[in-house]
């Protein structure tokens, strides 16, 4: 999964992406190094953002999606957004699937618009809003208050008939370092509600701040943690750097085929 951030405030490409041409020129760049569907974001979620209305996260959103689909039709969109009416509107335009950060807390239509149109559903681990997670990651065992979690959520998404779900323990989000690395550690029981995992570990500070350097130099540290991600059964790497997170996954492959 591409992320392309049409975001001024993201916490690494905030403001890269900000008119149309960049953003084709980015998302042709990822399909060119094979990327499997792209993760468009107008609502930045980083720790303590900017709080934004839904009609400022649709005009940033739905033009850049009408042209996305238009240029690269092939192409399965994923729409970043925990606000259902931003969801269906993206979905009527051509988007693929919902990621929801809130798995959605945030919006009691969310899971019930996802339903309607009959599109995967990534439903994310998060306490309370970007603006105030962080000060939310008081847990007595995060890894069975995350199990929890989703299992209370896929119960209600299943109620409502949502077919295909993925879940995303939500790396960074109401955790800190030292919880981020414990779930890493323990990605492999996640694996007990046998779907998909979706990890977003790219350039995350988790990395560059244990290591001392900035998000722009953490590319080698985000192939070794999506390589330790993949080994302990996630199905999905979110990335910034397409071609890279292939090679992990190839190299991975190669190595666990069990071909002779």
């Amino acid at each position: 999964m591409g992320v392309l951030n049409i975001t001024p405030d993201s916490f690494y490409d905030g403001g890269r992406y900000k008119d149309s041409k960049s953003v084709l020129l980015q998302a042709e760049k990822m399909i060119s190094e094979g990327v499997d569907f792209i993760d468009l974001g107008a609502y930045s979620s980083r720790p303590g953002a900017k709080n934004i209305d839904e009609n400022t996260e649709k005009s940033r959103l739905l033009p850049i999606l009408e042209e996305l689909v238009k240029e690269f039709p092939q192409t399965p969109y994923s729409i970043d957004t925990f606000r259902s009416s931003v969801a269906e509107e993206a979905l009527n335009l051509g988007a693929a699937l919902i990621n929801d950060i809130s798995a959605g807390k945030l919006d009691d239509q969310m899971m019930a618009t996802v339903a309607k149109y009959k599109v995967p559903y990534v439903m994310m681990h998060m306490l309370g809003t970007p603006q105030n997670m962080q000060e939310l990651n008081s847990y007595e065992n995060i890894i069975n208050t995350i199990n929890y979690y989703f299992s209370s959520q896929i119960k209600k998404a299943r109620a409502l008939g949502i077919a295909d779900i993925i879940l995303d323990p939500g790396f960074g989000f109401a955790k800190n370092s030292h919880q981020n690395f414990e779930i890493l550690h323990s990605l492999n029981l996640f694996k007990n509600f046998e779907v998909p995992l979706l990890v977003g570990l790219s350039r995350k500070s988790m990395i560059y701040r244990n290591l001392g350097i900035t998000p722009s130099e953490a590319l080698n540290g985000t192939s070794v943690l999506n390589t330790i991600a993949i080994l302990k059964g996630a199905s999905i790497l979110r990335v910034h750097d397409v071609k890279e997170a292939k090679e992990v996954i190839e190299l991975c492959s190669l190595t666990f085929s069990n071909k002779k």
